[in-house]
């Protein structure tokens, strides 16, 4: 039995040791690069683009991210909102901000996917050369909408910009740990791939697209991470998304705690979920074709979100340490106690370069509290997991 256990606890060692392996590795190069990681920029006219903001009772929120918008735009192009919905006033709010706005009613597809579905659809009467999605309650940073653009069109393949959360003033310790593992897992982790030239995984919002990509992608589905999905998708088809990394797209975490949950449950049971639905295919797929990027694909998608793999590795650990103590072991414990050196050194890697104006060291030290403060999320992923889309509350209601 003791033996048995021992092969138990040695594998799952081995097990954990390559998603931290791959996070370790990805912070590194991030964190080691010289200087901005940007790419060219190339010269010459830009090509006509649309850009599309699928909304869902937005109408407290949208006109910021219009006027955000609308002074990066030529005259050719086009700002259009898919109304998707909605029960208050977002289209007519929009509308007045300088949009070009479409509703959407359908009470029985609900979700971003088939709003976007809806949005390039109606673009087809006149189509651009480019598609830039962009989410309701997001903010564009002046110059964003022409260096994803540009770079879209150089390479003809889908482009992701730096997409970044922010814990609002007063958010307390929790937010900013959400804002410090968002920042690792949207912006370290992209730049690692991003400085070997690889791709990268789509990130929901600040996204741009070919027109003959996104045309004859499938968009019209209820996902509840529509995006990752997509992305995976795309790369299979021979278009891996590239990081732009001189691309600024910014968001807050909503003020409501109800909200905030209900954001990380469609997020993180959305992740796992495609873990381990989309991983196995890619890894094949990477193998069967020899494609190096669907590789790098497939090793990034097996990272889980930051705060199940710290459970995951310290649960690891602790058994393993256990076992050691009961039968002195060497072999898991061995095992385990790397992939945590590991996991340890990627945060404080991360947190050195790129998180000090984020969080204090003093307050990144509750993160295995946040963590344990998560195991109800992660239990209902295997009991009631998510698989519907639902609304994030933004407004402070509790």
């Amino acid at each position: 039995m003791a033996t048995l256990l021992g092969i138990l606890l040695g594998g799952a060692g081995v097990l954990l040791l390559l998603p931290v392996s791959v996070l370790f590795v990805e912070v590194v190069l991030a964190a080691t690069s010289a200087g901005k990681i940007s790419a060219a920029e190339p010269g010459g006219p830009r090509r006509r683009l649309a850009v599309l903001v699928p909304a869902h009772n937005e109408s407290s929120m949208i006109a910021g991210t219009l006027h955000s918008i609308l002074p990066q735009l030529g005259l050719t192009d086009r700002l259009l909102l898919v109304a998707d919905n909605c029960s208050d006033d977002t289209a007519g709010v929009a509308a007045a901000a300088g949009a070009e706005v479409v509703v959407r009613t359908d009470f029985n597809r609900r979700g971003k996917g088939y709003a976007l579905d809806f949005g390039v659809r109606h673009l087809e009467r006149d189509a651009p050369d480019i598609v830039i999605i962009v989410d309701a309650d997001c903010r564009v940073a002046p110059g964003a909408i022409d260096r994803l653009a540009r770079v879209c069109a150089r390479s003809n393949r889908p482009v992701q910009a730096l997409y970044l959360m922010h814990a609002r003033q007063g958010g307390g310790v929790n937010l900013q740990l959400a804002e410090f593992a968002w920042a690792v897992r949207n912006r370290v982790r992209p730049l690692g791939l991003h400085r070997l030239g690889l791709p990268c995984h789509l990130m929901g919002s600040g996204m741009a697209f070919p027109w003959s990509g996104i045309r004859a992608a499938t968009l019209a589905t209820g996902h509840i991470v529509e995006d990752l999905k997509l992305g995976i998708d795309l790369a299979r088809r021979g278009t891996p998304p590239l990081f732009c990394p001189d691309a600024l797209v910014t968001s807050e975490f909503p003020l409501s705690k109800v909200g905030v949950v209900e954001q990380r449950k469609r997020w993180e049971h959305g992740h796992l979920s495609v873990i381990f639905s989309e991983a196995p295919r890619l890894f094949w797929d990477s193998l069967t074709r020899g494609a190096g990027g669907l590789m790098a694909l497939a090793l990034d998608l097996c990272v889980p979100p930051l705060a199940f793999l710290t459970l995951l590795v310290a649960a690891g650990w602790v058994a393993s340490g256990l076992f050691f103590v009961v039968t002195k072991a060497r072999f898991p414990m061995a095992m385990t106690s790397v992939t945590a050196c590991l996991l340890a050194l990627s945060i404080i890697f991360s947190w050195v370069r790129y998180g000090r104006h984020i969080i204090s060291l003093n307050r990144l030290a509750f993160a295995m509290i946040y963590a344990l403060l998560k195991i109800p999320l992660y239990a209902k992923f295997l009991v009631a997991r998510q698989t519907v889309w639902v609304r994030s509350k933004r407004e402070k209601e509790d």
